[in-house]
């Protein structure tokens, strides 16, 4: 079923107690977009790149299924461009650089090719054009996926409460998650947030895996246990790329299968972290993806007898 990823492409430079790059390719919608192929090869991708950004990244994505016809380049503007620091524990890191060049006013044009999208992935944006997208599509889609931040619920609340109402699922961290519902318990928090419009809520938990609500059922992910992390630049994205990926390849958004869409994603996930930028991401086979899988699946199996 088609997918429609609506979100950044733009240059990272990244640094990490493992080394540091110059610019590289990043943004949300590109770890969303290149995850998803790996399920779907009907990813239509909306974003906005300046004229510096290489013909060769573009065509990376086109190598991978990603239907660019969407992919604005404004030729005498530069692309947005993002720098950061992690810290030792790879948890959390600072911002040394954020320019937003041409997604400072950036309009999402939805070609007519993309209008009958049945799986809306809507990246971390300014919840007022992530409301556009939603408005300008003639027919509501099977599933609308949301990614937000903590830095729009300090700066654009009425815009994200607006917007909140409009998806099905919405995908935080758990320092979002708390600070959206002001409360602390992830439980309490769930449910407060699904009152606000969302019937499914997404709260990762970084190396601490991701818990996935309903108003009646909570399923907990683990994450996989690493031996290194190169760099964490991107994996929630490729996280949510992998999770709405499968379900758009298997068409089937019950929460039993949301449950092995988050598996997915996690695996997705956890290759993400083991190169810089999508440099794992963009070389996967098949076969690495479901072994990894496999690994989820041992990790949590066993066999008990309750008394």
């Amino acid at each position: 079923m088609s997918l429609l990823v609506v979100g950044s492409v733009a240059f990272d430079a990244i640094e990490t107690p493992f080394g540091k790059t110059d610019k590289i390719i990043g943004g949300a919608a590109t770890y969303i977009t290149l995850a998803s192929t790996y399920f779907t090869k009907k990813a239509n991708l909306v974003a906005v790149v300046g004229g510096d950004f290489p013909a060769s990244d573009i065509a990376l994505l086109q190598s991978h299924g990603v239907n660019t016809e969407g992919l604005q380049i404004r030729e005498n503007e530069k692309s947005f461009f993002w720098s950061g620091k992690y810290h030792n524990d790879m948890n959390s890191r600072d911002t040394l650089v954020t320019e937003l060049n041409v997604l400072g006013d950036f309009d999402p044009i939805i070609p007519e090719s993309y209008k009958d999208c049945e799986f809306l992935m809507l990246g971390n944006l300014t919840p007022a054009i992530q409301r556009t997208v939603i408005e300008r599509l003639p027919k509501r889609p099977k599933l609308i996926v949301m990614d937000t931040m903590n830095f729009w619920m300090d700066i654009a609340w009425d815009d994200l409460m607006q917007t909140l109402s409009m998806v099905d699922v919405l995908s935080i961290n758990d320092e979002e998650a708390r600070q959206l519902s002001k409360e602390y318990s992830l439980v309490k928090a769930a449910q407060k947030i699904l009152t606000m419009g969302p019937k499914v809520l997404i709260i990762k938990k970084g190396e601490h895996g991701a818990l996935l609500f309903n108003k009646e059922q909570v399923f907990f992910a683990p994450a996989l246990p690493l031996e290194e992390v190169f760099d964490p630049t991107g994996a929630g994205d490729t996280f949510a790329g992998g999770f709405i990926g499968y379900l758009a390849k298997t068409g089937d958004i019950s929460f039993a299968n949301m449950k092995r869409a988050i598996i997915y994603g996690s695996a997705l996930a956890s290759f993400c972290v083991e190169k810089f930028g999508v440099e794992r991401l963009a070389s996967l086979t098949d076969t690495e993806i479901q072994d990894r899988v496999q690994d989820f699946v041992d990790l949590v199996q066993f066999e008990i007898t309750i008394d």
